[in-house]
């Protein structure tokens, strides 16, 4: 059997993967494409995180799309209702019809000659062997494994007897009412969960290495509900969501700038939240790093301090010695008793699902790239790449790419290429990643993460409105990017410069 061919083929079905179905439907309709999709279900980290309280840490005004408003009175919305909210977009808009489930991507190779894709597949429960071509692949999977989260090793773990928990595979038969809780980590599902478990936990402690910067805010937008009972809901929605990028993109500005002013404004903020009984703010909330080096964890109308207000959580900054048969023993000595271990240790990064990459036989080592526009890599033809930002609402970035994408098929079409790529220039070296956090997961897999250049389109700006005028304003053609025609295809090695055939 002939093996089928799609002009555009999408891997992933959550918020990103919708995303860029909805643009090639509306701005590319000729072209036939198919979402393959590793699970089940639509929804990608929303299907995929189960644990209690799993929630938003972006308002859902931004986090949602812009092409359909979030329908809901709280923009701090928890996993369930955005994963309706994704299902429900994809069923309104006919993508839903275009998912294969139980497709997962193992191996991509384009062929310049063919000015294709083929990519491999393992395809249902079996896990059968099957193959498709397609000209161009845009790769909406997210960042981070779906199979594992990231588990340090500790001495002695191996000695705890009781119960361990990743969340990232939360047991839907864990019973956790009357037992004593410890949470390792500080990032945002730790402060997601210890609000939510404290709710029936016997005791809750969240055991942390180092402090995060934790932010208050109400999960109900009173200017939206001011907005929508006047407005259009749409234009309502609009006017929030730019609200809500401007305040994003100052508050962001600010703490490139002003990073002490910022830093002692948080601090208060917690003290306040705390109240003045509370001694221990500069030991268990005041992070090594400046606000947003690593992202800001959110408190949705003040959940997390609320707990430890009422003494049904509490926080622990020290290091873990060893563990033991019956909990947590200290670097000071202390032992946390706990009947439930759970390791709020983070992700493991795995850029594109860790599919393999070839490109005329070589393999492709995304360290060894370039970022081209935060959308693509050098030297990888017809490739896109939907990630969201590290300091604002994902689905910003990812749509923008998304339009981008579209810009770029139709100007091929118009001027007859069949392939576009970005070669990497012999002036513009940096072994910066292109993701500029210091988070412990992307320190982690800095070996194989993409870098970014000096300056632009090889660098990331980080700014919503600076990406408008580049992915959706911005010449497609900027004297960058390489288009060639089929009978004519270009030949750019992953670190080398162009070549035509």
């Amino acid at each position: 059997m002939a093996t089928e061919h799609l002009d555009v083929l999408i891997v992933g079905a959550g918020l990103s993967g919708v995303a860029a179905a909805y643009y090639l439907q509306t701005r590319c309709p000729r072209k036939r494409y198919a979402i393959l999709e590793a699970r089940d279900e639509i929804g990608g980290t929303w299907d995929l995180f189960r644990y209690p309280g799993v929630r938003s840490d972006s308002d859902m005004h931004t986090l949602g799309y812009s092409f359909r408003p979030w329908p809901e009175r709280k923009a701090i919305a928890d996993g369930p209702a955005i994963r309706t909210y994704v299902r429900e977009t994809a069923a309104a808009f006919g993508i839903d019809r275009n998912i294969r489930f139980q497709r997962h991507v193992r191996r991509i190779a384009w062929s310049t000659d063919e000015a294709r894709w083929t990519v491999d597949v393992e395809q249902g429960p079996e896990r059968e062997p099957g193959q498709l071509t397609c000209s161009f692949l845009f790769m909406c999977t997210g960042y981070y494994e779906y199979d594992h989260g990231y588990l340090p090793e500790w001495p002695d773990f191996a000695r705890y007897e009781g119960r361990v928990v990743h969340p990232q595979a939360w047991p839907p038969d864990l019973d956790y009412a009357g037992k004593r809780v410890v949470v390792i980590g500080s990032g945002a599902t730790a402060v997601t969960l210890v609000p939510a478990l404290a709710e029936r936990a016997a005791s809750i402690v969240m055991l942390q290495r180092s402090p995060t910067y934790i932010v208050s805010r109400p999960s109900v937008d009173v200017i939206s509900d001011w907005l929508r009972r006047r407005l259009p809901i749409r234009m309502a929605d609009q006017m929030t969501r730019w609200k809500n990028i401007a305040l994003g993109m100052y508050f962001y500005w600010l703490t490139r700038r002003r990073p002490e002013r910022v830093r002692a404004t948080l601090l208060q903020l917690t003290r306040e939240q705390l109240g003045p009984e509370y001694d221990g703010v500069e030991r268990d909330f005041s992070p090594r790093y400046n606000p947003w080096d690593q992202r800001l964890c959110l408190a949705p109308d003040g959940d997390f301090y609320n707990a430890i207000r009422a003494g049904k959580a509490s926080v622990v900054t020290d290091e873990i010695a060893a563990f033991t048969a019956r909990g947590v023993r200290l670097a000071s000595g202390r032992e946390l008793p706990a009947d439930i271990i759970v390791t709020a240790t983070g992700l493991r990064m795995r850029l594109m699902a860790g599919v393999e990459i070839l490109v005329d036989g070589e393999v492709v080592d995304l360290a060894r790239t370039l970022a081209y526009k935060g959308a693509m890599f050098s030297g990888v033809p017809n490739l896109a790449l939907a990630i969201g930002y590290t300091n604002a609402s994902w689905t910003l970035k990812c749509e923008l790419i998304g339009g981008y994408v579209c810009r770029l098929l139709n100007y091929m079409d118009l001027h007859g290429y069949a392939a576009c790529v970005a070669p990497r220039p012999a002036d513009v070296a940096n072994d910066e990643l292109a993701m500029t956090l210091t988070s412990g997961y992307v320190e982690r897999a800095r070996a194989w993460l993409p870098r970014q250049g000096t300056r632009w389109p090889w660098r990331a700006v980080n700014n919503y409105a600076k990406d408008v005028m580049i992915l959706k304003l911005g010449a497609v053609n900027d004297g960058v990017m390489r288009f060639s025609r089929a009978e004519r295809p270009a030949r750019v090695g992953v670190l080398g410069s162009m070549d035509k055939k």
